[in-house]
């Protein structure tokens, strides 16, 4: 699965710009759905997609500071294929909670390597993570994901293995090593409705990640003829929600974060050597929480579940089992739009009624044109406003879990955190950002925590200090238990991303951080608040902070 690839983004679907011919190759040698949905943003779909249930049910309503956890009584796909026996992995983007157990070791995934955030400030020698333990990456993000996904592959080569890689492009920072920029740097780009909007930079710089993207995923096919495992291995090819950007998308309306047909519809194809007929196209509406069950269903694994299930197994119309396919509705919600797509009609989210055979565009509201249509696909979109939204808290009250018996590591960044005083955040969003502007003892951030565990912990903090804040004293304290670390070295790197960037990018830069040992922590089972002080400042300003690390010991 990438991350905010469009479905005009491939040449497959008519870009004349990009050269993809290995996804291309997965629809001629297998199939492509033409009518494949998933959600407006990131998080939503990555919950749909492992839970086969509308993302919202799941608890799933924004894509930073807690509001992109899966609920833990929700049940993955990934869980129910390690029961089964199959060797687990993930290697990319998570998105759908940080800490154990919202963590993926805890979600069904044995291994994971990757990050939980919503994106990440640098894709060149990144700081990810190995199944909760901080390591430093070398090389192109997406390479790198793959690398290890490849590694997998051929560890688990003789057992049954189920392999997500989410990676991380094209979503910004808009970072591309010059190997596949340099195609594109001085390219001219394909006119469209929307060209006036359009940031030609960006633009070029997705379009060079898709090739990479394309690269990368030959890589993984060429792994499995290799290993011959192609017969026997189903691959499926997906983007989380519309282009990152106003460019080439066949005309269609929205991008990212719209819930009209640009913003929500993504190119799906899977490959199944001998088994999915060559070169097939299904017309037939379906979406992301689909493949849970079909998932489930082509592997023979029983679906045991006291939730209910939106999605339907795509079996039939994957392996031409001459289905009796029902007609149905399938729902796009983002924040407070609602869009509601049928096999041949789209009604938007102010209740415009698009015939999208005959307008791909949704230029022509034909409302009059089809009453009963409308009042259909109205009664539709009430009905699941009353059903799936209701579902969802009007106040997140969830704490941040600490301290899982069953995990070593628990991360609690900047992101995830309240800041109090003068603290400032490094950007307005969350997702790898850090704070600064710490110039008082008043000053705090605090996190709402659950200890799941009783127990004691080895905290890191990781930091940055000028030379004339060195002395700086820091204090983590739980109810009546503190620790205090003094920063006795002065760590002042400079920002990292702009060097790479191809644009200026609208998220946060980033340091590399170093950790500073606070001690050992001992907590008491049950609900606390973390507060993290400078008791002392010598100077004018404390630390530049980005993460604590808790450690059982």
């Amino acid at each position: 699965m990438v991350d905010d690839q469009g479905w005009g983004d491939l040449s497959i679907n008519g870009n004349p710009i990009v050269n993809t011919p290995n996804i291309d190759k997965l629809a001629k040698e297998g199939l492509q759905f033409e009518h494949f949905y998933v959600d407006a943003v990131c998080s939503p779909t990555r919950a749909s997609l492992l839970t086969g249930r509308y993302a919202v049910r799941g608890g799933v309503y924004s894509t930073s500071a807690g509001g992109e956890r899966l609920d833990l009584n929700e049940t993955t796909f990934a869980e129910y294929f390690q029961d089964a026996g199959y060797k687990t992995g993930a290697f990319g983007k998570w998105h759908n909670g940080m800490q154990p157990p919202y963590h993926p070791n805890a979600r069904g995934f044995e291994e994971f390597y990757g990050y939980c955030s919503g994106h990440w400030g640098s894709y060149f020698d990144a700081m990810l993570e190995h199944n909760g333990e901080l390591v430093q990456s070398k090389g192109y993000l997406t390479d790198v994901l793959t690398d290890k996904m490849l590694e997998f592959i051929e560890t688990n080569k003789d057992a049954p293995f189920l392999a997500y890689l989410p990676l991380n492009t094209p979503h910004s920072p808009m970072q591309i090593p010059d190997k596949w920029w340099q195609k594109f740097e001085d390219e001219g780009l394909p006119e469209h409705r929307y060209s006036d909007r359009e940031n030609l930079e960006h633009s070029r710089a997705a379009y060079a990640m898709a090739e990479n993207i394309d690269w990368n995923l030959g890589r993984v096919i060429e792994q499995l003829e290799a290993l011959q495992l192609t017969e026997n291995t189903l691959v499926i090819y997906l983007s989380d929600n519309g282009p990152n950007g106003w460019r080439w998308n066949a005309g269609m309306e929205g991008v990212k974060g719209h819930t009209n047909e640009g913003g929500v519809r993504s190119p799906c194809m899977m490959y199944w050597k001998d088994k999915i007929a060559a070169g097939k196209v299904v017309p037939e509406i379906v979406a992301a929480m689909d493949l849970f069950p079909t998932l489930l269903d082509i592997a023979g694994i029983e679906m045991n579940t006291q939730k209910p299930i939106d999605g339907v197994s795509l079996k039939p119309l994957i392996l031409d089992e001459n289905p009796d396919w029902k007609a149905r509705t399938i729902v796009n919600h983002w924040r407070d739009k609602t869009s509601v797509r049928s096999q041949y009609f789209r009604l938007d989210h102010e209740n415009a009624l698009f015939n999208m055979r005959a307008d791909f565009a949704q230029t022509k509201d034909v409302s009059a044109d089809f009453p009963k249509v409308k009042a259909e696909l109205v009664a539709a979109k009430k009905k699941w406003q009353a059903e799936v939204l209701s579902e969802l808290p009007e106040t997140d009250t969830r704490s941040f879990p600490l301290g899982h018996p069953e995990h070593m590591y628990t991360q609690f960044p900047a992101r995830d955190g309240i800041a109090h005083g003068n603290i400032q955040r490094s950007n307005r969003w969350p997702n790898c950002s850090f704070y600064t502007n710490w110039t008082s003892p008043n000053d705090s951030i605090t996190w709402d925590v659950e200890v799941l565990e009783k127990g004691k912990f080895e905290v890191l903090l990781y930091h940055t200090c000028e030379a004339e804040n060195v002395g700086t004293q820091m204090q983590l304290s739980a109810g009546n238990t503190a620790i205090q670390a003094k920063v006795e070295e002065a760590h002042s790197p400079s920002l990292r991303g702009a060097e790479h960037d191809r644009i200026l990018r609208g998220e946060s830069y980033v340091k590399d951080f170093k950790p500073l040992s606070m001690g050992i922590m001992e907590l008491p089972k049950g609900k606390i608040t973390l507060t993290l002080k400078a008791s002392n400042i010598p100077s004018e300003a404390a630390i530049d902070f980005r993460l604590l690390v808790f450690k059982r010991v």
